[in-house]
């Protein structure tokens, strides 16, 4: 069975609730969600360093804060150099996504800044695939209705609880993210295994 591990960290809540949905679509591909939330201090456990090392796919996950990555995600991107030296992740797919309160909220500079890290893992990066929602007729119901295309990008509004965000599309499409990056994966990891 594929393994993917979700690993994220969530400072309001908001995008751990964008990670539930990202772990949903990684089940309905019928592979196994590992999902790794990265705590306050930024500091994850052996545990989960093994997890990911066992991982056929991994997906990375942050809020946008003042135009990046929250520190603690970045405290578990410089401690993955151990892994980095190895290139123990080389080879595999991967895929990222992050939510902020404002319709742009500089969400791209977090998504290239998540794409990077993953290439100096040496992995392939997977974009959600998926046509923008972007006609009149369009909501924030309507998944990708932000028009994405290198990675899940999602709002939830500063005064939003996360029963409020993010909104009910960028869930369907974190659903359907986490399934085409399970999929990829599954086809994938023979080539790893070689």
């Amino acid at each position: 069975m594929t393994n993917i591990a979700i690993i994220y960290f969530s400072g309001y809540g908001h995008t751990a609730k964008l990670a539930e949905a990202v772990i949903q679509g990684v089940r309905d591909a019928g592979a196994t969600p590992v999902e790794i939330r990265i705590p306050e201090d930024g500091v994850i456990t052996d545990a989960d360093w093994a997890a990911i090392e066992a991982a056929d796919g991994l997906i990375y996950g942050s809020p946008t804060y003042m135009g990046n990555a929250a520190w603690q995600f970045k405290r578990f991107a410089d401690a993955s150099s151990k892994l980095w030296m190895r290139q123990v992740l080389a080879g595999r797919v991967a895929g990222g996504f992050t939510v902020s309160a404002s319709t742009v909220g500089d969400k791209g500079e977090t998504m290239s800044w998540l794409m990077t890290f993953a290439q100096q893992h040496g992995q392939l990066w997977a974009g959600p695939g998926m046509l923008p929602s972007n006609t009149l007729a369009h909501t924030p119901a309507d998944a990708n209705w932000t028009g994405f295309s290198t990675g899940l990008l999602a709002i939830a509004r500063s005064d939003s609880s996360t029963d409020q965000g993010p909104y009910a599309g960028d869930l369907e499409a974190g659903r359907l993210y986490g399934k085409r990056i399970a999929e990829l994966a599954a086809r994938n990891a023979p080539a790893i295994a070689a």
